[in-house]
């Protein structure tokens, strides 16, 4: 076991950063507006077409306030629309099972579910959507939601680069070129991997077929892999059909299981090479992602070692192997599913291809633990980077208290807006778990979805809030939230939370971007190196220990210790 899951998790990291490298170069170049000519002539009209005058390299660049308002504002629109789309389906085309449309606390929970990058689904999508709801409605927010992740990220990236400088980009201009020469691109590549795979791709009726015990099975069809791809691509998670990565039309092999697993982590960590390209030192960027890495394969290993272990009374009372397939993929097995847990959670994507309600009590805490530290883990597209950002500044902080000094980062002085901001951006996602999941125990719109007693029935709840807050979107399975009082709690919880953090994060970006730069002593703390990434990695686990350790001891540790350790 310890061999099989140390070369796949080497294999893995091994192929994902000879991948990244030379994307996070590309990428580098898109934050610093250093795209081809032609490109550019390209682009002129569309600009004209919408008022622009100086289109590309020339375009007037945006405060941090006008950055933050048209982030808002452009997926506010996109709410709206999305949420048309889904409550009038059954009025439009490319509907052959001619579904209805949501009812509007559905609908409103999933418009912003995928608005906000999370994709939480509380709906079963070959039963439930339309195919023209799933294209251009859920795959175009799966686009929108990742460019605007990525945008920010870009913001703040500029940030640490510029110095005396009161603006932060274009967010017009990022969102498009991010979209149409970033996700597009690499999003037509692995759909047609994925074709290759077995992946359906098709605009059929749902096919009615008469299997061997002469039973009738309604086969459901429809256009998969295009949604697929940029589902894992932008860290979105909203698969095609309800069982997600585990579906055979959507995971059909484990070639494409690995593969998700890497277009998953694929551009958040190529933003962390594209970070130390911009701010003109890669080694800043190795160190986050020797913390990110290091925190990722311990969790992989704890995760895929209780898997292993499974549940000691089940073992005794059949007297078979211990280890724990309930909810999983025989094509996946304990270690391609596990991994698959930790990849989905430590980024904000959300996609399963298990049921993380079966997994054992530790193996399911730490997926929920990798949500609710925020998803730093490699992260996001965007909101990795820039919520690792948060804990590399707290983490400076923290340092500076302990030598007397003000705390510097890339040559800035870190004051006392900066550290505001970042208290905020951090406590936000736990005050929306932690609150949410009091209020959801404390009424019964909120108990009558619990479908399991005791610590697990207190976790599944817990996990939820989690999920929505950090905007992930996966969830123990045994929580009943397709009803109005969930799909309302959970959706404000997605809304707070993707926005509550990027609002802060902005503003940062904008007191970074207008501060010299300060000269290097002695006394200057190095951000590089394994001191820092020790002191870094404390961090993240002193946030992620002071805040959710209590709630965490209520549920999976609890059942934990009722069955008891074993291994």
């Amino acid at each position: 076991m310890a061999t099989t899951t140390l070369l796949f998790l080497g294999s893995f990291l091994l192929i994902l950063f000879i991948l990244a490298k030379p994307l996070g170069n590309g990428i580098a170049r898109l934050i610093d507006n250093d795209i081809p000519r032609r490109l550019e002539a390209s682009e002129s009209l569309l600009w004209r077409l919408t008022g622009v005058k100086q289109p590309g390299r020339h375009m007037a660049e945006m405060n941090w306030q006008q950055y933050a308002l048209a982030i808002v504002l452009f997926n506010f629109l996109g709410l709206i629309l999305l949420f048309a789309i889904l409550m009038n389906q059954g009025y439009l085309p490319l509907n052959p099972q001619h579904f209805g449309g949501m009812s509007w606390d559905l609908a409103f929970n999933t418009a912003v579910s995928f608005i906000t990058n999370t994709n939480w689904q509380a709906y079963s999508g070959e039963n439930t959507l339309s195919y023209l709801s799933q294209m251009a409605g859920l795959t175009v927010q799966n686009f929108l939601s990742a460019a605007t992740g990525l945008a920010v990220a870009f913001a703040i990236i500029r940030a640490f680069s510029r110095h005396g400088s009161k603006t932060v980009g274009n967010a017009w201009l990022d969102i498009y070129r991010i979209t149409v020469y970033l996700l597009f691109p690499l999003a037509v590549i692995f759909a047609l991997f994925f074709v290759s795979q077995g992946v359906i791709q098709n605009f059929s009726s749902y096919l009615l077929i008469h299997p061997l015990d002469s039973s009738e099975q309604l086969l459901p069809m429809g256009p998969v892999a295009s949604q697929e791809a940029i589902k894992l691509l932008g860290t979105n998670g909203g698969g095609f059909f309800g069982s997600n990565s585990s579906h055979p039309f959507e995971n059909p092999t484990a070639l494409s299981n690995f593969v998700q697993m890497l277009a998953i982590f694929l551009i958040p960590t190529a933003l962390c090479f594209a970070f130390g390209r911009v701010v003109g030192n890669n080694k800043q960027g190795h160190t986050l992602l020797w913390v990110m890495g290091i925190i990722f394969v311990v969790a992989a290993i704890v995760v895929v070692k209780a898997e292993y272990v499974g549940n000691p009374f089940l073992t005794e009372l059949h007297a078979t192997s211990s280890a724990n397939m309930e909810g999983k993929e025989s094509r996946f097995g304990i270690v391609g599913s596990a991994l698959f847990a930790v990849v989905t959670t430590a980024a904000s994507c959300g996609a399963v291809n298990a049921m993380h309600d079966s997994f054992t009590a530790m193996g399911g805490m730490v997926p929920m633990w990798l949500m609710q530290i925020g998803e730093v883990v490699f992260g996001g597209v965007g909101s990795g980077l820039y919520g690792m950002l948060l804990f590399v500044l707290l983490a400076v902080f923290l340092a500076g208290l302990m030598i007397g000094r003000t705390p510097e980062y890339l040559g800035k002085k870190i004051e006392v807006r900066e550290m505001k901001m970042v208290a905020l951006a951090i406590l936000v996602t736990p005050t929306l778990v932690l609150l949410g999941t009091t209020i959801s125990l404390m009424s019964e719109a909120g108990r009558a979805g619990i479908l399991n007693p005791g610590a697990h029935g207190f976790s599944e709840v817990l996990y939820a809030f989690s999920s929505a807050a950090n905007n992930n979107g996966s969830a123990f399975a045994g929580l009943s939230t397709n009803t109005p009082y969930y799909n309302v709690l959970l959706a404000i919880a997605m809304f707070i939370g993707r926005f509550g953090v990027i609002l802060p994060v902005l503003a940062i970006a904008g007191s970074m971007a207008n501060k010299k730069p300060q000269a290097q002593s002695h006394a200057t703390l190095p951000t590089t190196g394994p001191l820092f990434i020790g002191l870094l990695i404390f961090t993240v686990l002193l946030i992620g220990a002071l805040t959710f350790v209590p709630a965490l001891a209520l549920g999976p540790i609890a059942e934990q210790l009722h069955i008891g350790f074993a291994g």
